[in-house]
This record gives C-alpha cells, structure tokens and sequence, in this order.
C-alpha cells in the first residue's frame, strides 16, 4: 500500500442511527435549487465532452454559479397560466479558444439546458415558460490545461480544499431519499398531477419517524378541490408504503401542511408548472442537496457547491464524491461498521491520488475491535484514491449524480 496518509480512528459519539433527534432533507428534482444544480450540471458535462471531442482532454472551464430567478403565475383547477417567465442565468468560466480551435462554449451549453428542461420537465416550455442566459467567461489563461504538468497520469488539486462521505444511511435517510426519488419516478408515471418540485423533510425523535412531503401539483390534471385532496391522500399513502421498506419503526407522512381546510380563502399547493420556480421561490447551485442527495445536519458536510464544477481536478466536486464512494465500499466490504465518515482533504498542486490526509472515522458494532478491521479500512481507501480519475469519467457519462 502506497503511502497516502491515510488515518482510520474512533468517533466520539453515538452512530447517528442512535442518537435520540435526526433531521435529513431532501429538494426534489423541481425545486428551484435542484433545477439550478441539474442544469449547471449538464451543462458541465456537455462542456467536458465537446472538450473531449474536438481537443481530446478536458480544458478549464466551471458552471457552478448558475442562478434561478423565479417568474411569475396564475394556477386554477383545471389550468391555469404562466404570466412571467421564469429565467435562469448559466455563470461561469469556459476555454473558448484552444491552439487557433475556437469552440462554441456558449451554443453548447445552452443545447444542454434546453435537452435537460426538456426531458425532466414537460410542463415547462423552454423560451416562454422558461428563458436561459448563458454568461461564460473566458477561462483562466494558467488554468486552461487542467490537467496538470505535461505527461501528468494524475491531475493536481486546483485548490486547497476537503469533501465528506459518510455510510451507511440511516432508516430515515432512506426514507427520505427514495420517497422524492420514487414519487418523481414511478408515482408521477402513473399520476401527472404530480410535479416535480417535491421536497421532503425526515425528522426522527426516538423510534417515531415523521415524514413532511412538500408536492407541487399540476393544476391542469386537477380539476378541483377534491381531485386535489384525493391526489395528496394518494402521495402520503404512497409514502407510508416506501417508509415500510426501510423501517419498522413508527412512521407518519405528511403531505402539504400549509394547505387550509376549505373554510375562507382557499389556499393549496396548485402550480402550473409543477415547480414553485414559477412563482417566487428563486434558487442558486449548491444550496439544496449536497452530493450524495441529501442535506444531513447530523452529519459533516462540505459547503462546497458540487454541481457545475470541472471533475477533472476540481477538488470540490471529486472528494466530495469519492468520499461518498469510499464510505459506501468500506460499509460493504468490511463487517463490523455502525457508522463511518470519510474526511478528505487537498492541498492545491498535489496530485488528487494523494490527498494531504484521508480521515476515516468509525463508530463499530458492539463486540468489534477498531484494530481488527482498521487495516482492510485503510486498504480499501487507499485503493478508491489510486482509482480516483474513474470519478472524473464517471461524472462526464452521467453515472454520478450530483445533488
């Protein structure tokens, strides 16, 4: 095993799965900050793969300050209307000339936010319902070959910077992970009332589990109030049955609490877009998910914005990541593991591969000895790091996700 500074110790404190409070978040697809990451995301990729494609590497470019400004609209059961678009502005830095190449930067990625609004949001019409800006800045001149000295395997860190994983999920994460991901999956499949904008809080107090599901509705497949209250009545039975997947403890779910009864004005979570994008709720990258989908306060996390960044040698985005990948081999690979953070720090110029310090902190079963499984821990990071560029692939074929 090379020598990469790698440190395996003991948490002091309980498993998360064991403390008495937990609270996990997740922003669905729709919500605004998720639409920023998403698009920022894909443009990222198509950025990287038109590199790929015209010069044969990477050049230097990010898109991870993306911007959301909410429009304007006029939901109604049986459908309503946008009355001001909603407008995304694309921030960043791109190479747009490469040895007397000049590569189109800013036509590229608008072709990926339009293919991107287009597949995950049907009731958007992009131009009208949504308008997209694209604003790159020339990349910086010492920064355009990213990867490193000439005949470099390994990219350099472009900063001084660290990334978190942690694993394995608790019950409630899961819950709250795979509830957003199945509504905005097989549950919208079968009812289109469903937007996209879900978001969906856990909080867990002991043994009982709340689950309060925030659902954009569609006001065109919604002909009125009761058609709307059999919807929601469908979306918490729908997550009462996900919960039971992944736990045995107490659940309760709900759905739309700033609903009213009926009496006086009516107030319901009606859209007509599916996303509260339309009307007043603006979003930025990297203020929802963090990498691995979900927003954890029991857990450390890296404020760094994943989504948009270069995954070449942008260390917010690759440790970030890898620490995620890392956390979850080692809990799969090694028996004896309650809970485990993985903690990886660069230092700008140093080779990824070799990170000033990787940090694994363990909390195990009961019965099991840190020092007997200590080794295989350290042997599987240190495997993950001298593998670390399949991230950078990874992320450019769209296997990873970002938020």
């Amino acid at each position: 095993m090379t020598d990469r500074n790698i440190e395996v110790e003991p948490i002091d404190r309980p498993a998360v799965e064991d403390q008495e409070i937990e609270i996990v978040e997740r922003k669905g697809l729709g919500h605004p900050d998720s639409i920023s990451d998403g698009i920022a995301e894909s443009v990222s990729r198509a950025l990287a793969q038109a590199y790929l494609d015209r010069v044969g590497k990477v050049l230097h470019y990010n898109t991870d300050e993306t911007q959301l400004v909410a429009g304007r609209a006029d939901p109604a059961f049986g459908g309503g209307e946008m009355i001001d678009p909603i407008y995304l502005l694309i921030v960043g830095r791109a190479t747009k000339e490469y040895e007397g190449l000049t590569i189109p930067t800013g036509k590229i990625a608008l072709e990926a936010a339009r293919e991107y609004i287009d597949e995950h949001f049907p009731e958007l019409e992009f131009g009208t319902d949504i308008i997209v800006d694209v604003k790159l800045g020339e990349g910086s001149g010492d920064l355009k070959e990213v990867f490193g000295e000439e005949g470099a395997t390994v990219p350099m860190a472009n900063d001084t910077s660290f990334g978190v994983g942690h694993a394995p999920l608790t019950e409630t994460e899961q819950i709250v992970l795979n509830a957003e991901r199945r509504l905005n999956g097989e549950f919208a499949d079968d009812d289109p009332a469903l937007g996209q904008d879900v978001k969906i809080m856990g909080k867990r107090e002991g043994d009982s589990i709340d689950i309060t599901v925030a659902a954009a509705l569609i006001d065109k497949y919604v002909d009125d109030r009761a058609a709307y209250d059999e919807t929601v009545e469908s979306i918490r039975e729908f997550v009462r049955e996900v919960a039971t997947e992944y736990t045995d403890r107490e659940v309760t779910v709900y759905v739309n609490t700033a609903d009213t009864d009926g009496e006086g004005e009516e107030n319901v979570y009606l859209t007509t877009t599916g996303t509260s994008a339309e009307m007043g709720d603006d979003g930025s990258v990297g203020r929802g998910n963090r990498s691995n989908g979900l927003i954890t306060p029991n857990r450390s996390m890296s404020m760094e914005a994943t989504s948009g960044k270069n995954p070449v040698n942008h260390i917010g985005k690759i440790y970030n990541l890898l620490g995620t990948q890392i956390a979850e081999s080692v809990v799969a690979e090694v028996d004896g593991i309650r809970d485990l953070r993985i903690r990886l720090l660069s230092q700008i110029g140093r080779p990824i591969d070799q990170p000033h310090v990787a940090d694994a902190e363990v909390v195990t079963a009961d019965g099991v000895a840190l020092s007997d499984i200590e080794a295989d821990i350290a042997a599987i990071i240190d495997r993950e790091l001298a593998d670390v560029t399949s991230i950078t692939e990874r992320v450019i074929d769209g296997e990873l996700s970002t938020f």
